[in-house]
């Protein structure tokens, strides 16, 4: 019986020409400020290429396949898929768009040959386009830009165009890099063209230009050498076990030879057989017999090798230089859920599950370090800022553990005898009537240096400053509020900076439980003078627990469960009903940012629990006196 031919196989027979069809490879990042579009454009690329039967069905948003990146509309992790176009094989790099995850970004960019740089044309490029930008121009890739959402009422893609240049100017780009093309397009209606007034047809003219303009893998050039690849990114099937992703830097690989992983400095990590080599075709990835140069593969049968580790032939003795990471700026202690309601919703409350989890989140996240506290019953997680631990905290929570999390601290540096700290650049657009609250909050209480203020159209301001990490743990929420949600703020890390001194943090005092039992709607009722309520009638409270925000700025210490005393005598007016004001909700990432130093937030799979770290009210007075 004749085997059908794959697709590259047959233009192969259809083109003698070309000897090695699998080696005409093109392999782009799509690199885009968060909510630009660029999941979307990639959903349009697969339907495009003939990627999905005509009757297949499909999601939006394929890529974002994390259940907490559909529900935030974000891209997490980075992913690869491939296509076919006029017989050249396209892989395709979906990339973070928040700098908390730039590790991602960073490893991912060394795998590629160019990058597409797609850029709403009514925002034009915003922080996030700049940070994984510079790193795209440090590597020397070449972009192409894709004005995106031209069809928008607000679209100005002319100037979207010209601020790109700007900023590929002040990111210090070569000649080459600031001749780059561009295309007009719309993700969402699926078309791309050279002219703003063309055809508007399909994603043909993209296509095209990637096969264009984009060179072919260098690695080609070292086919016949020994096998090499720098390993990427780290995952698990449940089939095959633990599995590397990388593109090969030199040389072919058959499935069950067996190779060798190096460290960086270039020792023996481990040897391996390989029992699967698979390759990216669409969404999924098939097993291949052959992994050539310059493609991007997954390679399974090794159990110790991990990210930035180079596995090759046995001949080799030196390790490929692997990509630096910028250091974390912020830490969180993770520890074990020791309040009086412990174990009751998750099944992983030990500490070594907690470790163990942990170090498997490290191994795969270069930009996450793991580090014991005395005791052994904490961590301290080190990573580059609060949503990218509060995504690691719902994962895990999601998982069913228990967890006790600390208020984010930043990380100081030494240099020359000097305390430092990091400062990040701060982006913000706001209606014309909130810059003064803005301004203020960000120069005045939070030390930070204002670089730039211009009009951003349309009644709005765009606000430019730099501001230390500590005066933006827990700033989003208030600057929602000054705002009236109508503002966006946008943070990315710009350096170190000698240390600016203090920073005030939460004003409020908290009502803290002094009983464990329920909560009663009467002593809640009674309370509300007090301040604001975080828990409804019947939640489950206990000693120590916080449940609500005091109107003051000292603690007070309160009784959620004293209930109205009965008699037998009736008065007109005493048995009015009791009518509640809803309690303030928290998200994950709210209770993080509002709790004090000295206090922690419980994390169930089903409840989030503001606490004061000791829950003995004698402990926290002594803790009190010893910390003056």
């Amino acid at each position: 019986m004749a085997l059908a031919l794959s697709p590259a196989a047959g233009y192969a027979a259809r083109n003698p020409e070309i000897q090695r069809p699998e080696m005409d490879i093109r392999n782009i990042a799509i690199i885009a400020h968060v909510d630009h579009g660029k999941t979307t454009l990639v959903d349009e690329l697969l339907k495009q290429s003939g990627t999905y039967r005509e009757n297949q069905a499909t999601t939006e948003r394929a890529m974002d396949s994390n259940d907490i990146e559909r529900e935030r509309g974000i891209t997490i992790l980075a992913k690869c898929t491939s296509v076919e176009w006029k017989g050249t094989r396209i892989n395709i790099v979906d990339t973070p768009g928040h700098a908390d995850f730039g590790g991602e970004v960073e490893r991912i960019l060394s795998m590629v040959d160019g990058v597409v740089l797609l850029v709403d044309a009514a925002e034009g490029p915003m922080p996030q386009t700049k940070f994984v930008t510079s790193k795209a121009l440090a590597l020397g890739l070449k972009p192409i830009v894709v004005l995106n959402k031209v069809d928008k009422p607000d679209a100005e893609p002319d100037r979207a165009l010209d601020e790109c240049f700007d900023l590929f100017a002040s990111l210090g780009a070569s000649d080459d890099q600031l001749d780059f093309p561009h295309l007009y397009a719309s993700g969402r209606a699926g078309w791309a063209d050279a002219e703003l007034d063309g055809p508007r047809k399909d994603l043909g003219a993209l296509f095209d230009l990637v096969v264009r303009h984009v060179e072919p893998p260098k690695q080609l050039a070292h086919a016949g050498e020994p096998f090499r690849m720098l390993a990427t990114t780290l995952s698990a099937d449940p089939f095959i076990g633990r599995i590397l992703t990388g593109r090969v830097e030199a040389g072919t690989l058959k499935a069950g030879e067996t190779i060798k992983a190096l460290s960086r400095k270039g020792d023996v990590i481990e040897r391996f057989r390989v029992s699967k080599i698979l390759a990216f075709r669409g969404l999924g990835q098939q097993p291949i017999e052959e992994a050539v140069a310059g493609d991007i593969v997954t390679l399974a049968g090794m159990s110790k090798a991990t990210v930035a580790d180079t596995l090759c032939d046995l001949s080799v003795e030196n390790a490929i230089p692997a990509q630096p990471i910028d250091p974390p700026t912020i830490s969180v202690t993770f520890g074990i859920n020791d309040s009086p309601l412990a174990g009751r919703d998750g099944k992983k409350v030990q500490s070594r599950v907690i470790r163990e989890r942990l170090m498997k989140e490290a191994e795969s996240n270069v930009a996450i370090k793991i580090a014991d506290t005395p005791g052994g019953e904490a961590f301290e997680v080190s990573g580059r800022g609060e949503l990218q631990m509060g995504v690691l905290i719902e994962n895990m929570r999601r998982e069913g553990f228990e967890l006790s999390i600390s208020r984010p601290q930043v990380i100081f540096r030494d240099e020359g005898g000097q305390r430092m700290e990091p400062i990040e650049e701060v982006t913000i657009d706001v209606d014309d009537e909130f810059t003064g609250v803005v301004v203020e909050k960000l120069t005045g209480q939070r030390k930070g240096d204002l670089v730039e203020m211009k009009p951003a159209g349309a009644g709005k301001t765009r606000i430019v400053a730099h501001v230390p990490s500590r005066g933006l743990i827990g700033y989003h929420g208030e600057f929602l509020t000054d705002t009236r949600g109508s503002g966006v703020l946008n943070r990315i890390f710009h350096g170190w900076s000698p240390h600016r001194g203090p920073i005030p943090g939460r004003r409020q005092g908290v009502l803290i439980s002094m009983e464990n039992g329920t909560a009663v709607a009467y002593a809640l009722w009674n309370l509300e003078e007090r301040g604001k309520m975080f828990v409804n009638p019947q939640d489950p409270v206990y000693e120590g627990m916080i449940i609500g925000e005091h109107s003051r700025d000292n603690d007070l210490e309160v009784n959620p469960l004293k209930g109205k005393k009965l008699t037998n005598i009736r008065a007109s007016g005493t048995d009015e009903a009791v009518r509640l004001t809803p309690p303030v909700q928290m998200s994950l990432e709210q209770a993080i940012a509002y709790i004090d130093d000295d206090e922690l937030v419980e994390v169930t799979p089903t409840a989030v629990r503001l606490r004061k770290r000791f829950l003995d009210p004698h402990e926290r007075k002594r803790q009190a006196r010893a910390a003056s």
